[in-house]
């Protein structure tokens, strides 16, 4: 799939937040204070004046420009609309996505399935672009530890990838729950919630607050927040330890979770491997409970 100069040039396929995460390693040490307060409060600190997002990142205005040209984009202009645009396109709902092709229909034209399949196989290649070796590897050590206690949440769609991850995570190590049902039960998981516990949270565009109030409360409790999410970064990203982006555009009105299941089926079979022994006696054990020797003993 041919690639835009700037998505060559950044590997960022859109985003200033995945540019950013890119070309992290190339900045500065000052460079990467507005980088970080950026990523912190994405993308209203960038949309602030030069002043103002140099005094709330603690460094000088000349820094902040050197830091925009860095990411493909010749002035603050640009690098601002660019960050507009990026917020009208995460508060789209499924009427404003809903595609339309030249005779006012949606999903009319005869090579339909194939050129879904082009954009589903375009995002699965560009999220596994946008991830970082180091990023995944950091995730799975932190989801290999047995002595840390896993919490997975999602959203209204993204908790069908949650669970999907939760069942899979639930049978190769302990202490793995999947945090389900109404709001109001969720709080019962935070009386329990330390600095030992993960919570591994799925949410893209259109963000959920439940979602969001729990990753915080999370935190403020000393949890590590891993963070699943689209290309515009979902607030949760603000508190985040590690964070890993999925494209989700398709021509639908609905968002695809197909680049989100491609890393967490990845991450899957990494920690299967990383975990082996630990995997192997918990599978053997499940088979056996399942498939009980007939006859039995006396």
């Amino acid at each position: 799939m041919a690639k835009t100069k700037q998505e060559a040039e950044t590997g960022a396929h859109g985003t200033i937040a995945e540019a950013i995460r890119y070309r992290y390693g190339e900045l500065t040490t000052t460079e990467r204070k507005p980088a970080q307060t950026l990523l912190a409060n994405y993308p209203f600190a960038g949309l602030e004046t030069v002043a103002r997002f140099a005094e709330r990142a603690g460094v000088s205005g000349p820094t902040i420009l050197r830091l925009v040209a860095k990411l493909g984009y010749s002035g603050y202009a640009g690098f601002q609309k660019k960050l507009r645009d990026e917020l009208q396109a995460q508060a789209q709902s499924p009427l404003t996505k809903r595609p339309q092709t030249a005779d006012g229909a949606a999903g009319r034209q005869p090579n339909f399935l194939e050129s879904f399949g082009e954009a589903v196989t375009g995002n699965i290649e560009q999220t596994l672009e946008s991830v970082h070796q180091s990023e995944f590897n950091a995730v799975v050590e932190l989801l290999s530890d047995e002595k840390r206690p896993l919490y997975l949440l999602g959203g209204r769609f993204t908790g069908a990838v949650a669970n999907y991850f939760y069942q899979h995570l639930h049978t190769l190590r302990p202490n793995v729950q999947l945090i389900s049902g109404h709001e109001s039960s969720w709080r019962n998981y935070l009386l329990d919630t330390g600095r030992r516990h993960v919570l591994v949270v799925f949410d893209i565009r259109r963000y959920q607050h439940d979602v969001i109030r729990f990753a915080e409360e999370s935190a403020r409790r000393g949890a590590t927040v891993v963070l699943f999410t689209d290309q515009w970064l979902s607030p949760v990203s603000g508190i985040a330890r590690h964070m890993l982006t999925a494209r989700v555009t398709v021509p639908s009105s609905w968002d695809s979770m197909i680049g989100m299941f491609v890393i967490v089926e990845a991450m899957i079979a990494r920690i299967s491997e990383k975990m082996w022994p630990t995997v192997k006696s918990r599978v053997e054990e499940l088979d056996r409970m399942l498939n009980p020797p007939e006859g039995g003993g006396e």
